[in-house]
């Protein structure tokens, strides 16, 4: 049994459970029993060119992706929202991140310089943190550390990307799914959905952010709540947020609030209770507020009044593949392999292609 079979057995496993198919379902698919399916799985038998391009289009894959080594595997796997997602929802993610991680290690590979790195924590933040203030603290170090100073962060994944944190946005279509935060061949990575509004993205990335910032420093505090205190610190720093509220205030207008979340990035939901965290407003005052809310807003609080926050879109992978085929590092069947896209759509001139549309989101 060589490696090479057992890489495709294992991808040809992790498709077909993406897929939602049973041995016996792929094997009437591609016309073969579903003994030889489980001999491939196992890596006992190779399949033959014919069958593998039975196997893709029946798998809903490229060929190329059966046959691409594997050379490292998902580990500490932390799903937001995991209790919701269905078992064949987690082998479908599973797969694409696992895809998405090797064709980035493979463009960073392509030049001697770029090598992985992975986020450091400032040895300014604390190796204790005992108090909710001090996670606040923890999370203005390290906008300081970023030079980010206190002002709203408009490019969270590309920052995050900037400062050695992988982060990979996945069409995923199931509303269960948020993201999660893994290991992969020793690297901490970070996926949200490219599915979600561009606030739930970015409390979800600074929630998997605050995790690996505040790893092994919490005394006493309870990991999420800690996690969700930095996110909400970390894009609304408490100066700021003082800033724009006022020290202290008896209700929250809607309007200010819908305006905040544009500005800042934020669920006009987790404005309120970032007030509440700060003191600006008392913990009485928050039923009151969303009782009113549900009264104006029928929808409230999964589906927020007004326009949402555009998702974010993460540049730096493509933008990698580009330079690679500009420098005639990779050629144009490489490149679109790495994209996954078409060679057809590689090579359409047509820039309108290259960034994909933000998409309309109204489950907040």
């Amino acid at each position: 049994m060589s490696a090479r079979s057992q890489d495709m057995g294992e991808r040809i496993r992790l498709a077909r459970k993406a897929a939602g198919l049973s041995l016996r379902a792929l094997a009437d698919q591609i016309g073969i029993s579903h003994t030889m399916v489980a001999k491939l799985e196992k890596g006992e038998a190779v399949p033959a060119s014919g069958m593998l391009l039975k196997l893709a289009q029946a798998l809903g894959v490229k060929v190329a992706w059966i046959m691409r080594p594997t050379r490292h595997s998902l580990t500490a796997i932390e799903y937001r929202k995991k209790s919701n997602l269905p078992a064949k929802e987690r082998h479908r993610v599973m797969a694409r991140v696992r895809d998405h991680f090797e064709r980035r290690l493979e463009v960073e590979g392509l030049k001697p310089e770029s090598t992985l790195q992975s986020l450091a924590v400032p040895d300014r933040i604390p190796a204790s943190i005992k108090s909710f203030e001090e996670v606040e603290r923890a999370a203005e170090l390290l906008r300081d550390e970023w030079e980010l100073g206190t002002n709203p962060i408009p490019d969270l994944i590309d920052v995050c990307e900037a400062h050695g944190l992988r982060v990979f946005t996945i069409p995923d279509g199931h509303e269960s799914f948020d993201g999660l935060a893994a290991v992969v061949g020793g690297w901490p990575i970070v996926v949200v959905s490219a599915d979600s509004c561009g606030d739930r993205q970015r409390f979800t990335l600074s929630h998997e952010l605050g995790h690996r910032v505040l790893d092994c420093r919490l005394d006493g505090l309870d990991p999420e709540k800690a996690a969700m205190r930095f996110a909400a610190a970390f894009l609304f720093p408490k100066s700021a947020c003082i800033r724009e509220l006022g020290a202290k205030r008896s209700n929250l207008d809607p309007r200010e609030l819908y305006l905040l979340k544009h500005e800042w990035g934020m669920s006009m939901r987790s404005l309120i209770y970032r007030a509440r965290d700060l003191g600006v407003i008392k913990s009485s005052d928050i039923r009151g507020i969303e009782i009113r809310m549900r009264r104006t807003y029928p929808g409230w609080p999964k589906t927020e009044p007004g326009r949402p926050v555009a998702p974010e879109r993460s540049h730096v992978f493509d933008t990698m593949v580009y330079q690679a085929y500009a420098e005639g590092l990779i050629g144009e069947s490489k490149a679109a392999e790495l994209l996954d896209v078409s060679l057809d759509d590689f090579r359409d001139a047509d820039l309108t292609h290259v960034v994909t549309p933000n998409a309309e989101c109204t489950d907040q």
